[in-house]
């Protein structure tokens, strides 16, 4: 059984898939405690996996895009099993995950890390891309574990403007390494 806090159907506001329609599954709970942590992510029901799976049919329709976030979605023991079902009906699996809780993923799942106090290195060479959270500086002791990455998105924490100056100016500096990535979702009025 699962613990879900939604699931809802927009875009993707955030890293490479921006603008991409992708069906959310927010799974409830977290294995950290940031103080800047902007969602709610706290248990809303429990389902089973084959009916998140129905649910995000129902919600997405045919859209092949779908997105397992959190809290932290890796933290769950039935994670695995629902990523393989979502597989099997025909989706493109993404997790955005803090990268601390370490899980073999199939080679076809989008591994988004975003660091918070510490990361499992082998989630770091996984991942797809690594997102570092700018609030009031940029998250350096991180860059290590990302060395084999050609681009790090840098994304300021609530769109603030010192932190959206903060990590322009730091793109700006490291223009072969580095992306802003805004939330854009919250600048469109999304979810």
């Amino acid at each position: 059984m699962l613990q879900l806090a939604e699931i809802f159907y927009s875009v993707q506001g955030e890293g490479t898939w921006t603008g991409t329609p992708a069906v959310f599954v927010r799974l409830a709970g977290c294995n950290l405690a940031c103080d800047f942590c902007d969602t709610d992510y706290s248990l809303k029901f429990f389902a089973d996996v084959d009916d998140v799976v129905a649910r995000v049919r129902d919600i997405g329709g045919d859209c092949p895009m779908v997105v397992l976030t959190g809290g932290e979605p890796l933290a769950q023991a039935q994670t695995p099993a629902l990523i393989a079902a979502l597989r099997a009906d025909g989706r493109r699996v993404h997790i955005e995950s803090n990268g601390t809780i370490f899980a073999e993923l199939p080679d076809d799942v989008w591994l988004c890390v975003s660091p918070k106090e510490r990361v499992d290195a082998r989630m770091a060479r996984r991942a797809n891309e690594a997102k570092l959270i700018v609030d009031e500086r940029v998250p350096e002791e991180h860059l290590t574990l990302f060395q084999s990455k050609p681009t790090i998105f840098l994304q300021p924490e609530g769109n603030k403007p010192r932190n959206v100056r903060l990590a322009v100016e730091y793109a700006k500096g490291h223009p072969d390494r580095f992306r802003l990535s805004l939330q854009t979702h919250k600048y469109i009025g999304v979810r």
